[in-house]
């Protein structure tokens, strides 16, 4: 048995004649065994397995699996409402195991936050999926009218040392459980140190969101891999960046714990290249450094022993792709050893991509790519002659690494072939009783519930053998139609009539003169000019076409919506909120305050110095009120967090700062904390990049190279539904090779 959250589907359409969607909105239930963390009223840390529900918007949480203990209350219960922010804290040792921790806070109130660990990477994205439900069911709810408004206001915020709440009962019908994960035990094991085998599933829903530089040509296929090399504006002379691709008959997730597991005897099945994998020290929930020694027979007999010391950096995508980052490094706690020389790594990056079910395969697979630069000299030599020296180096056997983790998965069929998943069928007669949310008297918000002080209740921690289930989302996969695809790609990009409907085309327009607005952010001559800004078209992004919902077609976008005006670039000792109501924003000066509308767009940049790079965007028109923009604009912040998206594209810089920013589209509600301010005719967001560990240590290294980058970003809304298609732009901006001191200080 493992330990997972499980996902049951309810409808809530009973007793309704209305025809509305809405009407008849289909709740999601998650249930499955984690560690509460925190510390209690003395002090001492403690680390507790508890038993996590969700129902709709509510959450409880028991010592026990109340399937099997009819009538146990629960000892914490809440609500979770849309302040509510969740994020992946990374990996922690917790009794000498390894675990994956997340973070919950409210952000309005950062002192109100918690956590709970999971026992694999693909429980905690379960999780977020399953809170992310929740915050969607509970701005729902408040959609409904004011009598669902006024409830949700009632509901008072928990206090974890009060006594244990009553439940009442209730008897809504289940269609159907999804069991995912086994049982309580997996993850005891995990918190002790021992190794248990993972795998989870996910979905993925297109290949990149903008037109990336590299041209990739395959050289060569061996060991059921292909290798590849960028042939993209090659010179004589310059590194060769290649890749080794790969497909493996497993879970995203599963690869990517065996990628970072240092186990020996797990590692030696699949690691042709090192004989020693020693971790020195973790710095946070996603980096850490190693120390290893490399195998002697890529050496010489009489320099053979060779050690080195390497960072690794690992996040997670929203489209649930993982990156794996290598880089040289050196820790005094690992001085160069005797009789062995220091060697510095090659840098590299491994990515873990998520392949969607094709036809009636229901096994998961990933696409797993390791990329690193090699020297162009043994490179050549190699292409020409395949039995050059070339296959003893290192550079081979990192791109043989593939091969060799794909025969270990293939070999173990626990790895491959047990699913997380098992379909039950629900009886409403069952020993699991469900609490009446809709009667409840009091519900908490659950941030003060997973944080706070442990109660009496807590004190005493009792074991039970608990058979633990996990969820996931029922979900039909539709294949692409891939002709069409490509075609739409280069023939059909979206038309500037799709994104004027977010205007009131009744208006007549109000000339714009750039002239009349000054940032402290120069703008560039053109495209060779450095440090300085530049308004892109959209021909580089790729967005949600007309049909999308039925074909995940993907076309390039138009020109934007709105005009980028200005640009803001300045430093100071704390991150500035609300820039638009600062005497010195554009926002504030007579021609600003003649537009239509303007979207301000603030990004905060944690370093030393605190930064902030601002947008301004204008429109020559007024706000279309029906239009998903105008809902966005006057909408409430938990849409907003839903529907506010970034698409980033690195067009020149150092290529393993391209594949740590990547080129999805990221929604920043849900990855970072946004803060909204809308007052008479701008709307300011507000995008703390310093709310996620995972965002702070990717700016860290972008801010790192920052002088030697090209960075092109674009904004624009989700489109969710039919109507919404297809989607456009709402404006976008180049950096060039911006200069960390040319900030100007506030």
């Amino acid at each position: 048995m493992a330990s997972t959250p499980l996902l049951a589907e309810k409808s809530n359409g009973e007793g309704s004649s209305s025809s509305s969607s809405m009407s008849r909105r289909t709740k999601l239930e998650y249930f499955g065994w984690v560690y509460h963390l925190g510390a209690n009223k003395i002090g001492h840390e403690f680390c507790h397995l508890r038993f996590l529900f969700i129902r709709g918007k509510y959450v409880e949480m028991y010592k026990r699996d109340p399937h099997d203990n009819p009538g146990i209350r629960p000892i914490r219960r809440g609500v979770v409402g849309h302040t509510l922010m969740v994020e992946e804290a990374g990996r922690r040792k917790v009794n000498n195991g390894d675990l994956y921790v997340l973070r919950f806070y409210n952000r309005l109130d950062e002192s109100q936050k918690g956590e709970i660990a999971c026992g694999t990477a693909g429980e905690t994205r379960k999780w977020i999926e399953a809170f992310d439900q929740a915050k969607q069911q509970a701005e729902y709810e408040l959609s409904m009218g004011a009598s669902a408004s006024r409830k949700l206001t009632m509901e008072e915020e928990l206090n974890l040392e009060g006594h244990r709440p009553r439940v009442r009962r209730y008897a809504y019908g289940l269609k159907k459980l999804i069991r995912i994960g086994e049982g309580p035990e997996t993850l005891l094991r995990r918190s002790s140190g021992l190794i248990v085998d993972d795998r989870s599933d996910g979905r993925v829903e297109g290949d990149s969101d903008a037109v990336e530089a590299h041209k990739w040509k395959c050289v060569c296929v061996t060991n059921g891999i292909r290798i590849f090399e960028d042939v993209a504006d090659s010179k004589g002379g310059k590194d060769v960046l290649a890749k080794s691709v790969g497909v493996i008959n497993s879970s995203a997730d599963t690869v990517f714990e065996v990628l970072l597991s240092l186990e020996p005897s797990k590692r030696y099945e699949w690691d042709m290249l090192t004989i020693e994998l020693e971790l020195i020290e973790s710095l946070d929930g996603h980096y850490d450094v190693l120390y290893g020694k490399y195998d002697p027979k890529y050496f010489t007999w009489w320099n053979s022993k060779r050690d080195f010391v390497f960072s690794r950096q690992w996040f997670r995508g929203q489209d649930g792709t993982y990156t794996i980052l290598h880089f040289p490094a050196v820790h005094k706690k690992k001085p160069e050893a005797s009789g062995y020389r220091r060697t510095k790594i090659i840098p590299s990056t491994w990515e873990v991509k998520v392949l969607s079910p094709y036809g009636n395969a229901e096994s998961p697979s990933c696409l797993l790519t390791h990329m690193l630069e090699i020297k162009s000299s043994s490179w050549c030599r190699w292409k020409k002659n395949r039995h050059s020296k070339f296959e003893k180096s290192i550079p081979f056997a990192l791109l043989c690494q593939v091969a060799g983790l794909k025969e270990y998965i293939s070999a173990n069929p626990a790895l491959t072939l047990k699913s997380l998943t098992t379909s039950i069928d629900s009886k409403t007669n069952g020993s699991v009783s469900n609490s009446d949310y809709e009667d409840m008297e009091v519900a908490d918000e659950f941030y003060d519930a997973i944080a706070a002080s442990m109660s009496d209740d807590d004190e005493d921690d009792e074991d039970s053998d608990v058979e633990i289930v996990a969820n996931k989302k029922d979900h039909k996969v539709k294949l692409k139609n891939v002709a069409w695809a490509i075609a739409g790609l280069s023939s059909k990009p979206s038309s500037a009539q799709d994104a004027h409907k977010g205007l009131d085309s009744a208006t007549p327009s109000v000339p714009i003169n750039l002239s009349e607005f000054h940032g402290s952010f120069r703008p560039g001559k053109d495209d060779t000019d450095t440090n300085c800004w530049t308004s892109p078209d959209g021909t580089g992004f790729m967005i949600r076409g007309k049909s999308y919902l039925k074909d995940s077609c993907k076309v390039r976008a138009g020109d934007p919506l709105l005009r980028l005006i200005a640009v803001d670039w300045i430093k100071s000792e704390s991150s500035i909120d609300n820039i638009a109501l600062r005497p010195f924003c554009i926002v504030q000066s007579e021609a600003g305050k003649k537009l239509p509308f303007i979207l301000v767009v603030n990004l905060l940049v944690p370093a030393k110095p605190n930064y902030n790079l601002v947008f301004y965007y204008a429109a020559d028109k007024p706000i279309n009120k029906s239009s998903l923009l105008g809902k966005f604009v006057d909408g409430t912040d938990a849409f907003r967090d839903s529907r506010f998206k970034l698409i980033p594209s690195i067009v020149k810089g150092y290529w393993m700062v391209k594949r740590a920013v990547g080129t999805k589209a990221c929604l920043l509600g849900k990855a970072v904390t946004c803060r909204y301010l809308r007052q008479d005719n701008f709307l300011e967001i507000d995008v703390d990049i310093g709310s996620s560990s995972v965002a702070r240590s990717v700016i860290g290294l972008v801010l790192g190279y920052v002088t030697s980058l090209v960075v092109d970003l674009a904004i624009l809304l989700e489109a969710k539904e039919e109507e919404e298609l297809p989607e456009y732009l709402l404006g976008t901006v180049r950096l060039n090779c911006v200069k960390l001191e040319s900030a100007v200080e506030v």
